[in-house]
């Protein structure tokens, strides 16, 4: 494969990286039936690329010859006797003109099979429960403030007293059932991700949490402003009498102060700066809002202290929350470790700051894992058994091993460098609806940038032939699995472009808007369209994907949120 970019003169073949795979003694062992021999070898250097007089054919098949700008085309010899012709147009070939540093590598196929033996399509899967769970969740929201209006007489609230303190009730009962609602949604309930999905479940989870805060800060501030006004105190002192005369309202207020804590760590920049570890922990103190907050509604809660069927329903309801946590958190990866006893095989360095994590354990061919799908990974060994981190599979499954390439950003990423072979692993999942099964057409565009080819890679053995990928990367040493996509696009029939070079470049500029995508993929409205990559790239994406008229619903990210 040859990477040019017009703007630097640069030109790096196969083996200059090609994935940079060494392959392990595990890997060439242990490698899935299907797969070429030398699919993980590094290939051997070559030096004799050849430029001549091109002829052009009718179809624009794999191996055709190709103009390039000056009129020459590029001719490469592969290191198995294949050879590859490769050109480069001027441009007006809107599915193979490439400009700036936009190459589309088109390897000879002619000892490989035309698809992959081992991997069948998944079945269509969909969010067929989310206006049911839409349904039920604005119902919950109604049957918890009717009884206040119920149990609220008429003419009632005709003073500032009177109005501050109902409007305070009314948030607190909000709160209360939105911060059930909250827990739900975390509680990694499988049955949840099929009828809402990954990407869905994250939104609302947001959004809820951007309401919760707002009722809460209401609730505390109109309360206190409330009886401060009865009384004829400061709000400071009315806080004050709270905490010191009224049972369970310190644990309330640690509710209170748990919640707008997190409110304050959920907005974008602040979480980013944030490490990840830090982050994950505070959200789980939300648990701890769940417990603290429960005494004082069931205390001093007008419609919840009497017993009754408004006080029956709401502890009917913690305890549905409190075990589809249990369930989802707690059974279900127990039982998965236990049946499947996942242990690290081997680690390969995929390039400076990049590996590959190979694992096996038993069973594997039973587990019920799809190509897209993310694992929350728990290495067992001193100093990495505490910290779990979400990483997708960057190989579908084959039965014999599992495989995670990370990208090292961090301590914890840095430290997996160093794990041994047989080191335990306990897993949770796997999660996320960013595979084949979501589809709604046919056919597929798939846009990865940086480490976020890793499940993009997987996905490719699952969709269906005829898909298109553009692999977004700031060097060519930043290109991940090379080799292997290489590969995979001519076996899955797929076309393939690498857009390397930073943002101010005129190749990726002109690729990654509406037009551009139009002209690599014209059928483009027709396709599901799966985006992995940083922030700004999948932001970017997503804006000029509607802009070129893509469906929202065709649109699948990546969510690693829970």
């Amino acid at each position: 494969m040859t990477t040019w970019s017009t703007e630097t003169g640069h030109r790096s073949g196969s083996d200059s990286r090609d994935g940079g795979q060494q392959a392990s003694a595990y890997e060439r062992r242990y490698r899935t039936d299907g797969y070429p021999d030398d699919l993980y070898r590094r290939p051997e250097s070559r030096t004799d690329d050849l430029y001549r007089r091109p002829r052009r054919t009718e179809q624009g098949h794999p191996g055709e010859e190709r103009h390039r700008s000056d009129g020459r085309e590029e001719r490469r010899d592969w290191s198995d006797g294949r050879e590859e012709r490769r050109g480069w147009s001027d441009g007006r070939d809107e599915r193979r003109g490439r400009t700036g540093s936009v190459t589309r590598p088109r390897p000879e196929a002619a000892a490989v099979p035309t698809v992959l033996p081992t991997t069948d399509l998944p079945r269509r899967r969909g969010p067929v429960g989310r206006w049911l769970v839409v349904l039920l969740l604005w119902v919950g929201l109604l049957a918890s403030v009717v009884p206040w209006w119920l149990e609220t007489e008429a003419g009632s609230v005709n003073s500032q007293f009177a109005i501050l303190n109902a409007a305070g009730r009314i948030g607190g009962l909000v709160a209360g059932y939105l911060l059930l609602v909250q827990v739900l949604l975390m509680s990694r309930l499988r049955l949840l991700e099929r009828w809402i999905g990954t990407e869905q479940l994250s939104r609302w989870h947001r959004d809820i949490g951007a309401i919760l805060f707002v009722a809460v800060v209401a609730h505390v501030g109109l309360i206190l402003a409330g009886y401060a006004a009865m009384e004829h105190k400061s709000v400071l002192a009315e806080a004050t009498t709270l905490l010191r005369d009224y049972e369970d309202m310190l644990g309330a207020f640690a509710a209170a102060t748990i919640v707008v804590v997190l409110g304050f760590t959920g907005i974008r920049f602040v979480r980013n700066a944030l490490p990840y570890e830090f982050w994950y922990y505070l959200h789980l103190s939300s648990y701890a809002v769940l417990l603290l907050g429960f005494g004082h509604q069931f205390t001093y809660g007008q419609q919840l202290f009497r017993p009754g069927p408004v006080r029956t329903g709401w502890i009917a309801m913690y305890v549905l929350v409190v075990a589809a946590v249990l369930w989802g958190r707690v059974l279900v990866p127990l039982a998965t470790n236990l049946r499947y006893r996942l242990r690290v095989a081997d680690v390969v360095a995929e390039g400076p700051d990049t590996i590959s994590i190979y694992l096996t354990g038993r069973k594997l061919d039973r587990m019920p894992v799809l190509a897209g799908q993310f694992f929350r990974w728990r290495f067992l060994s001193a100093g990495r058994w505490w910290q779990s981190h979400p990483f997708s599979l960057s190989a579908a499954r084959n039965g014999r091993w599992l495989r995670l390439t990370v990208k090292v950003v961090g301590t914890h990423t840095a430290e997996l460098r160093r794990l041994r072979p047989g080191t335990r692993v306990w897993a949770a999942g796997p999660a996320g609806t960013f595979t084949a099964a979501h589809r709604v057409a046919e056919r597929a565009l798939l846009i990865a940038g940086g480490s976020g080819i890793a499940p993009i890679r997987a996905l490719l053995e699952e969709l269906p032939p005829g898909a298109a990928l553009i692999y977004r990367a700031s060097t060519p040493d930043d290109l991940l699995l090379r080799r292997e996509l290489d590969w995979l696009a001519e076996s899955r029939e797929t076309d393939l472009w690498y857009v390397v070079g930073s943002r101010d470049d005129p190749g990726p500029r002109q690729v990654l808007n509406p037009r551009g995508l139009r002209r690599l993929v014209p059928d483009l409205t027709d396709r599901d369209v799966y985006l992995c990559g940083p922030s700004g790239l999948v932001r970017e994406s997503v804006r000029a994907l509607r802009r070129a008229g893509v469906p929202r619903r065709q649109i699948h990210l990546a969510s690693f949120e829970f």
